[in-house]
């Protein structure tokens, strides 16, 4: 089995917001970081986005000129799934959040590499044993939960399923030490941990808003000021994606109960088209909407 300091190639699948972000800090790691995604136009925009953060972070000094061209340097990008995991020591799966997909994925993956090869989902909410159903080996794959925007955010979620192996939940911890994140553990359990607390607060929000409690920068204010959060519930939804906040409590009711249900406002402004920040205007409006 390889070893963290021995990961010389990820490989990072989808080059959404999620995607890219993850390739980035692997080649601000040193590592080669090859970014997949079956859309060309898909993967011009995750290196674009790549290039807005590694600017930003040079206007607020947070790495020289010439490191941020490193780590550009080290990232190249793919749409042949074979020929991206060819000689990969990381697989990182950040597709959307369908089942379906991500085991079909993970099948042509695990055909293609080597058995020392770490295998992980980027996924927020689904079952880690779901999407490895259909693994012959099982025992390296985990969920490694990065959160938005990666390059900022310290936290890393190491999921654990049913089968995954001692050894690969420690490499992943590892691993995540070295990408420069803070790891924590959890059982395969709807919503693990983060994605369970942090939905239970935005579609209680959401309600409040429903039902003219206060507005949804007075709410946020709430926890911002109340609880030192540092955004509010209304606004990191917006951020994230208000339809993938109704994909994470549908399946939430569906597995833990009604407590769940998301807000008819959610089901609506989805139906709206008002997504957040990637469409211009959610529960906040946006001058300028990302993917």
């Amino acid at each position: 089995m390889v070893q963290t300091e021995e990961i010389n190639k990820a490989v990072v699948l989808g080059a959404g917001t999620m995607g890219h972000g993850i390739a980035q800090v692997c080649a601000q790691a040193g590592m080669e970081a090859i970014l997949f995604d079956v859309s060309s136009e898909a993967l011009a925009k995750g290196l674009a986005g790549v290039e807005a953060m590694l600017d930003k972070a040079v206007s607020l000094g947070k790495t020289t000129r010439e490191e941020a061209d490193d780590t550009l340097g080290r990232i190249r990008t793919s749409v042949d799934l074979k020929d991206a995991v060819k000689g990969a020591d990381l697989v990182v799966e950040a597709v959307p959040e369908k089942l379906e997909l991500k085991r079909e994925v993970f099948k042509q993956v695990e055909a293609a590499v080597g058995h020392g090869v770490l295998l992980a989902t980027n996924t927020s909410s689904l079952s880690i044993d779901a999407i490895a159903e259909d693994l012959a080996h099982p025992e390296r794959f985990l969920g490694m939960h990065f959160f938005n925007p990666v390059p900022v955010m310290a936290l890393l979620e190491v999921v654990r399923g049913e089968d995954t192996g001692d050894e690969w939940v420690e490499l992943a911890v590892a691993l995540g030490g070295r990408l420069g994140k803070e790891p924590i553990v959890v059982r395969n359990s709807p919503g693990f941990a983060s994605s369970r607390l942090g939905i239970a607060f935005a579609l209680e929000a959401i309600r409040m808003v429903e039902e003219g409690v206060a507005s949804p920068e007075d709410i946020d204010q709430a926890m911002v000021l109340g609880y030192r959060h540092p955004m509010g519930p209304l606004r990191l939804t917006d951020l994230v994606g208000l339809d993938v906040r109704l994909g994470i409590a549908e399946y939430l009711a569906s597995t833990l109960g009604d407590r769940f249900d998301p807000p008819t406002l959610l089901k609506r402004m989805v139906e709206e088209g008002k997504l957040g920040r990637k469409s211009g205007e959610g529960f906040y409006r946006w001058d300028s909407p990302t993917g």
